[in-house]
């Protein structure tokens, strides 16, 4: 089964980019500058922030049907990424090092299915849920803290 990762898009968060600590308090987002590496994974480009970037934390809604799976959670933003990750059959390194839970979702945005997953057993088990015709897609979630990490579908 070939699959593609795709990290954010930048274009919602660009206009947060360069804030005030102050404006960006007052629409909830705060400002951390990595302080070691991994430890702040960039949700637009998938990588760990290096020590001594910026990162944007904030509220971001990544299941947004009107399904009970309705969801949001905190995730960083590298502050001034652009560049979307998007690669097939490949699971990036952010990824990799980290105890990955992926959810898989049917064409009405619920929940058919889910697999704990870490290192290289991650491409395994994204082959497992894909290989169910009723799944749509897929969203990796960082499992210790729960947050959003990435959207996983079939290629062609």
């Amino acid at each position: 089964m070939s699959f593609r990762i795709q990290g954010l898009s930048a274009e919602p968060f660009r206009p947060f980019y360069g804030l005030s600590d102050a404006a960006l308090r007052e629409r909830g987002v705060t400002r951390h500058i990595a302080h070691c590496t991994p430890g702040f994974p960039d949700r637009i480009e998938l990588r760990d922030a290096s020590p001594g970037e910026s990162l944007l934390l904030l509220n971001y809604l990544h299941q947004p049907a009107d399904t009970p799976y309705r969801a949001s959670h905190a995730i960083f933003v590298r502050e001034g990424a652009l560049q979307t990750y998007d690669a097939v059959d490949t699971v990036p390194e952010v990824l990799q090092r980290r105890m990955i839970s992926l959810r898989a979702f049917d064409a009405d945005d619920l929940m058919t299915g889910a697999e704990l997953a870490t290192g290289a057993a991650i491409a395994a088990a994204i082959d497992k849920l894909l290989a169910d015709p009723a799944v749509a897609y897929l969203q990796a979630h960082y499992a210790l803290r729960g947050c959003y990490a990435a959207r996983v579908v079939r290629t062609a």
